[in-house]
C-alpha cells in the first residue's frame, strides 16, 4: 500500500457558545500516513444531531478533547461530531483486523467526525460488515448507526418484555429516533401511538409516518381532547399501553403519561421542550408507573462487546430486509462542504465529498 497524506478540513470551535457564532471551517495540516498501530480514515458522511449542538454550547455531559495546531495558529480548539461514516484509506503496518476500503463507525464518543479525515486507534472504531453487490446499507444508514436506531432498539427491548400486539406510545414521533421506533416496532409486531407537534402539513406528515409503519398518529393538541382518549381505547380495544417513550418533557408528556396502563414504563431520552418532566402522583400510586432515563452513551459504557455486537447485527439485519429505511435527503453545497438535510426530521449532515 502506498503511503500518502490526507488533506484535512474541519469544522472547529475554540470556545463554547452559539454555534452560529463560534463555529468556523478551517484547513488544517495534512494528515501523514498512519503510525503502525493506527488507521487513516476519510469521513464520508457526518450527521449533526441536537446533542452536537449542546456539545458546542457547552451543556452536554461529554465533550471532545482539546487539540492544538501551531502550524495554523490554533493553540486550542475542538472538532465536534459524535457520529460519522469513516472509510479506511490506509492501514498501519501492525493492524491486521482492518483493510483499505472498510466502512467504520465510531466506538469512542465525541471522536470529532466533523472533519474530512482522521488518524484513529482501531480500538475506537467498529467495522461495519456489508453484503457484496446486494447490500441495502446506505452511507446515511451507516453514518447514523450509533445513536438513533440503537436508542430506539434499546428503549423497546431493555425495560419491559413486549409481545406481538402490545402497544407503545411516544412523542417526538417524527424525530430520527421516533421514526426508528416506528419501524423497529412494526418489525416486531408492536403497535404504536405517535404524537407530533401540530403544523400546516400535518396530513402529509401523518401519511409519511403511516407509510413506515405508524399505527396511529396524533398531535399534542389531541392530548387535551377527551375524544382522543376514547378513540385510543377503541383502536387499542381496551388493551393497556405498557411502554411510553418521551423526548419532549413538559405538559405534553404529562398528558401522554395518563394514557399508560398498569405497571407501565415511561422512558425519557430527551427534553426538547426544555421543560421539566412532571408526572401525576396518582400514576405511581394507582398504576405502579416506573419512570426511567435512557442515554445511549451510558449503555455503550455498561454493555459487553457481545451485547453491542448483537444489537448492531440485529439493526443491520433490519436494514438489509428493508424494515428500517433511510429518510430522503436534500443536498446543498455551502462553503465547500455539502450539507445533507432530511426533510422529515430536519436533521443536518455534513458530507465532505
Amino acid at each position: 500500500m502506498s503511503k500518502r497524506s490526507l488533506t484535512q478540513r474541519a469544522i472547529i470551535f475554540q470556545s463554547h457558545g452559539d454555534p452560529s457564532q463560534v463555529l468556523s471551517a478551517k484547513t488544517l495540516p495534512d494528515l501523514q500516513p498512519p503510525p503502525p498501530s493506527s488507521l487513516a480514515v476519510r469521513f464520508a458522511l457526518s450527521p449533526i444531531n441536537p446533542s452536537d449542538i449542546n456539545v458546542i454550547q457547552g451543556i452536554y455531559p461529554s465533550q471532545p478533547h482539546v487539540r492544538t495546531s501551531k502550524e495554523v495558529g490554533l493553540d486550542e480548539y475542538y472538532i465536534p461530531g459524535n457520529e460519522g461514516l469513516g472509510i479506511v484509506e490506509e492501514v498501519g503496518s501492525s493492524v491486521s483486523e482492518f483493510s483499505e476500503g472498510d466502512w467504520v463507525i465510531m466506538k469512542r464518543s465525541q471522536a470529532g467526525t466533523w472533519a474530512s479525515a482522521a488518524i484513529l486507534d482501531p480500538k475506537d472504531v467498529i467495522r461495519i460488515p456489508r453484503k457484496p453487490n446486494s447490500s441495502k446499507l446506505t452511507e446515511a444508514h451507516a453514518a447514523t448507526l450509533t445513536v438513533n436506531p440503537p436508542t430506539a432498539w434499546g428503549m423497546l427491548t431493555k425495560f419491559i418484555e413486549l409481545k406481538e400486539g402490545d402497544w407503545v406510545v411516544q412523542n417526538g414521533a417524527n424525530s430520527a429516533v421516533g421514526q426508528a421506533v416506528i419501524q423497529i416496532a412494526k418489525r416486531r409486531g408492536l403497535q404504536t401511538l405517535n404524537f407530533v407537534r401540530n403544523r400546516p402539513n400535518f396530513v402529509e406528515l401523518k401519511e409519511q409516518l403511516s407509510s413506515i409503519g405508524a399505527t396511529q398518529v396524533f398531535t399534542y393538541d389531541d392530548l387535551s381532547d377527551k375524544a382522543t382518549k376514547q378513540k385510543i381505547k377503541e383502536v387499542t380495544a381496551g388493551k393497556e399501553i405498557r411502554l411510553g417513550l418521551n423526548c419532549v418533557g413538559g405538559k405534553e408528556t404529562s398528558l401522554m403519561a395518563t394514557l399508560l396502563g398498569k405497571d407501565a414504563h415511561l422512558v425519557s431520552y430527551g427534553a426538547m421542550s426544555k421543560q421539566p418532566l412532571s408526572l401525576p402522583t396518582s400514576l405511581f400510586i394507582f398504576k405502579n408507573l416506573t419512570s426511567h432515563g435512557y442515554w445511549q452513551s451510558r449503555w455503550y459504557q455498561d454493555c459487553s462487546p457481545q451485547e453491542r455486537d448483537a444489537m448492531f447485527n440485529d439493526i443491520l439485519d433490519m436494514i438489509e430486509d428493508g424494515s428500517v429505511r433511510s429518510p430522503l435527503k436534500w443536498r446543498i453545497k455551502i462553503d465547500g462542504f455539502r450539507l445533507v438535510i432530511s426533510p422529515r426530521t430536519r436533521n443536518l449532515e455534513v458530507d465532505w465529498r
